[in-house]
């Protein structure tokens, strides 16, 4: 695992937001981590950015009165988190990502409609989180893989957010480059 320290630092404010039920700053969270991870390729890091958008998602609809019995899988969830947290503090990389795997597995313990509501955020967070990471220049083909998703789910929605149009991709004028270039020797 990469940026050991900054994954500490993300699980030690994801405990604060998920305490406040904080939905923008995990989604802020899971942002952040989406970007180190695509750097890295990190499968860990990934898991925990799909995990905090999910968490994030819960709690709104939670929040809205739509769902019930979320609670009960936000602190089982929190309590992996914890783990996850004292695990990777002991350098047990192994442990961490037996425990991120486990709030994916507490999934199956869910009543029924909850268990298909839950599954349901977090096959949407993966495809979400695939299109951040295929925004960072990972292929098309690597960002399904890496999830576990198909590579039609992640270029349908790449391409209706428009993924593959960012500004980034265009070139610029001869002239623009050359001013570019020598501006950067002087």
């Amino acid at each position: 695992m990469h940026e050991k320290e900054h994954v500490l630092e993300i699980l030690r404010e994801t405990r604060n937001a998920l305490h406040k039920r904080d939905v923008i700053k995990l989604r802020s969270l899971s942002n952040e981590t989406i970007h180190s991870a695509s750097i890295y390729k990190d499968t860990d890091s990934i898991m925990l950015a799909v995990i905090l958008y999910s968490l994030g998602k819960i709690i709104e609809r939670q929040n809205g009165g739509k769902v019930k019995g979320c609670d009960e899988f936000c602190k089982k969830a929190s309590l992996f988190l914890e783990k996850a947290l004292a695990s990777l503090n002991a350098n047990n990389t192994k442990e961490f990502s037996r425990n991120l795997e486990g709030i994916i597995k507490s999934i199956n313990t869910l009543s029924p409609e909850l268990k298909n509501y839950v599954r349901d955020v977090f096959e949407k967070a993966k495809i979400n989180k695939a299109s951040k990471i295929y925004e960072h220049g990972i292929s098309l083909g690597k960002t399904a893989e890496i999830l576990g998703i198909t590579m039609w789910d992640v270029a349908n929605y790449a391409g209706a957010k428009g993924v593959t149009d960012v500004s980034l991709t265009k070139t610029q004028d001869v002239k623009t480059r050359i001013k570019l270039a020598m501006d950067f020797f002087k």
